[in-house]
């Protein structure tokens, strides 16, 4: 009985440790394809997701001060 349970207990902490290194390994993996996914954005000169969302709301906010301005415009001519 003690050498059963002496080696279930090995196998538990090995199996444990596997489990460990594994998460660390798998972690790493991604840290390691997450910068290589940074540096080449970088390298491309490619905006991120945030600088993308800010350049729309401000070319909306352009497209409807030009189209206010365009009306104004437009309304001045007709009563003169």
């Amino acid at each position: 009985m003690s050498k059963s349970k002496f080696i279930i207990e090995k196998f538990a902490k090995l199996f444990e440790q596997g489990i460990i290194s594994y998460k660390d390994l798998s972690e790493e993996i991604v840290n390691i394809i997450r910068s290589q996914r940074d540096e080449i954005v970088l390298r491309m000169k490619i905006s991120t997701k945030e600088e993308t969302e800010v350049l729309k709301k401000r070319i909306e906010k352009l497209e409807k001060e030009i189209k206010t301005l365009k009306s104004k415009k437009i309304k001045k001519v007709k009563r003169s």
